[in-house]
């Protein structure tokens, strides 16, 4: 690590490929990462061979994307979300939602400037902050409800604040943020007029009871959001790296700017087939949510028979268990002997934050896999820790 600049090295290591790792090293089953282990709709495969076979996909891309991905996801913040949204200058394609975020931190945030993220968080915040060389700020979700603190959240900004960085549906914790939360954090940002960026990969990902608002939709933050979206979870190929991002104009011309330096274009024929996706009808993304809901309410089911305790999951693709319930008092050390024991692999959720304390007895597990896996997972848990 000596050749690595001092800022990135606390990011030399990811826990994400940490347990993905130790899975493959025990025979294990990978319920840590979250890939789903069955491909999305067929009709998106079709439209990308038909890309590469007929020619349309192999050579590079329009800088800033596909017009027709461009045009499908303005049509997509209109249709769901009543957004109007200019494909020409309102959109930008990367490669993922990964590349988006590290785009923007980098085009918003300068030497010292401080980024508020809520905590537990998705590792890339973390680490893109400081590639920006900015400073992060976190603002705890409290457990046991991991609900944001809204009153840290007001006394964290400074005037050093430039960005507030949220994600709902939330990861790793389920949280699907209220309409009430995600006023009050609006009033904040408007307030101290700060840019937000808003992760929302799981956007169809919210279950009965919890539906997802996007923050730009409230009055006053449409000009001042940046809205991120993942074709690889709408549509279950996370393989295939195409995220976007929405909003103002102004914003978005800042992000085309660095995110052109990055890959500079990607998935030529991938950004065709998301094009499709996004217009298949209605019943696609209902259908996606309640398939995904079912499989949450069986690993939910089996973590509870195995004794965990389990915080309800309103969204994305993971749930989160309190692992003192079985004795431990240490998410990392439950992992690991659940990895030998059992033949089953998580996420501690304490290396996904500031304060250690907050997560410390948590772990995360991914539902995003067939319901047989799921049951045999549980059922491996269930012999190791009676």
């Amino acid at each position: 690590m000596d050749r690595l600049v001092p800022r990135m090295r606390q990011h030399a290591a990811s826990i994400f490929g940490e347990m993905s790792v130790l899975a493959t090293q025990m025979g294990a089953i990978n319920l840590g990462q979250g890939f789903p282990d069955t491909d999305g709709p067929q009709i998106l495969k079709d439209a990308a061979i038909a890309a590469i076979v007929d020619g349309r996909g192999n050579q590079y891309p329009p800088v800033h994307g596909l017009p027709l991905l461009r045009e499908a996801v303005s049509t997509h913040q209109q249709r769901f979300y009543a957004l109007s949204i200019d494909p020409d200058t309102d959109v930008v394609i990367g490669t993922g939602a990964s590349e988006i975020i590290a785009a923007a931190l980098l085009a918003f945030v300068d030497t010292d400037d401080e980024v508020i993220i809520f905590e537990p968080w998705f590792d890339v915040y973390d680490a893109g902050i400081s590639l920006a060389r900015g400073r992060r700020v976190a603002v705890p979700l409290l457990p046991p409800t991991f609900r944001p603190d809204v009153d840290a959240l007001r006394a964290a900004v400074t005037p050093r604040t430039k960005v507030l960085l949220i994600n709902s549906p939330h990861n790793p914790t389920g949280t699907v943020f209220t309409i009430e939360e995600l006023q009050t954090i609006a009033d904040i940002a408007i307030e101290h007029n700060l840019i937000v960026i808003s992760d929302e990969a799981y956007e169809h990902l919210w279950y009965t009871g919890h539906p997802h608002i996007p923050i730009s939709t409230l009055p006053g933050m449409f000009e001042r959001t940046v809205t991120i979206g993942s074709g690889g979870k709408c549509f279950s190929f996370t393989g295939w790296k195409v995220g976007w991002a929405s909003g103002p104009r102004e914003l978005i011309a800042a992000v085309r700017v660095v995110r052109q330096h990055l890959s500079f274009v990607s998935g030529g024929p991938l950004q065709w087939a998301i094009a499709a996706g996004l217009d298949l009808p209605n019943s696609y993304f209902a259908d996606f949510r309640a398939d995904l809901e079912s499989k949450r309410d069986i690993l939910t089911s089996g973590l509870r028979e195995v004794g965990l305790e389990v915080v309800p999951s309103q969204g994305t693709y993971f749930v989160m268990t309190d692992v003192r319930s079985l004795g431990f008092d240490d998410g990392m050390q439950f992992c690991r002997e659940a990895a030998e024991r059992a033949r089953v692999v998580a996420i501690p959720v304490a290396a996904l934050c500031a304060d250690p304390q907050i997560g410390r007895t948590y772990v995360r597990w991914a539902f995003c896999k067939q319901p047989s896996v799921l049951r045999e997972a549980t059922a491996q848990l269930a012999t190791a820790f009676a």
